[in-house]
């Protein structure tokens, strides 16, 4: 292709993100109550056992329109991941290999579900992050939480949990472009294992070591499932050098 037809390509595949995106956020300017109540259930839980006043404060005047305009955007990224990666994927097609084609394929319908996968699990540890962080409010005190501040913290978690489910995805790529071998992924799985865990315990500021290992071994059996596809990978990658060789 010419540079002026891909940049119309380009152009419109990026309006047709757009239009995705715009489609998502209207989706979440409709769940926006239902969506708000469930980001304050944490809040609730944690001032129900602790027995504090805990809860989310709008500031300013347009701070309730500004709160409800991100989470429409960012109910609206997660819900039309699907067609964005796709329209990047429909971009990049054409300069592709009808093999290239397949892998392109097979990362994105793995990208997807490991994403949301991360998003859930973050979800899931978002009330234990919220009650041990809450805990450290004093007695009598009250704690008044920035609700743009709050957002901001709930969706590095969830943004967090899923780019960390999606990192076997891009080792696979690299694999798969001849970038990294997996003896090479395997030399490190001991510092794989301890970025894991350490990760675990970072994101998951709770006093128990069960949360931890819990949000720990699914990052780490992603992990050895890339090696895994990985040596499957540079065997047979192996087996056709080795018979042109013989060529």
């Amino acid at each position: 292709m010419a540079l002026r037809e891909h940049l119309l390509e380009l152009r419109k595949r990026l309006f047709l993100a757009a239009c995705g995106l715009v489609a998502g956020a209207l989706v979440g300017w409709v769940l926006y109550e239902p969506l708000l109540e469930a980001l304050q259930a944490p809040l609730q839980q944690a001032a129900e056992e602790q027995n504090k006043v805990i809860s989310l404060n709008f500031s300013g005047l347009a701070s309730a329109l500004d709160m409800k305009v991100k989470v429409s955007l960012f109910l609206g990224v997660i819900v039309s991941c699907p067609w964005w990666l796709y329209q990047l994927w429909a971009f990049i097609t054409p300069g592709l290999t009808s093999k290239e084609k397949r892998y392109a394929v097979g990362f994105l319908a793995g990208s997807v579900p490991l994403f949301l996968g991360g998003a859930l699990l973050a979800w899931w540890v978002l009330p234990h992050a919220v009650d041990i962080l809450a805990g450290f409010v004093p007695e009598g005190a009250t704690n008044l939480a920035d609700a743009q501040g709050y957002l901001s913290f709930v969706m590095r978690l969830v943004l967090a949990f899923g780019l960390a489910f999606v990192m076997p995805v891009v080792l696979v790529a690299l694999n798969s472009a001849g970038l990294m071998r997996a003896s090479t992924m395997a030399q490190g799985w001991r510092w794989a294992v301890l970025i894991a865990f350490v990760f675990a315990a970072v994101m998951t500021p709770t006093p128990d070591a069960l949360t931890m290992i819990f949000v720990a071994l699914p990052i780490c059996a992603l992990y050895f499932g890339a090696l895994g596809i990985s040596y499957l990978h540079d065997r047979r990658a192996d087996k056709r050098d080795a018979a042109r060789l013989a060529l």
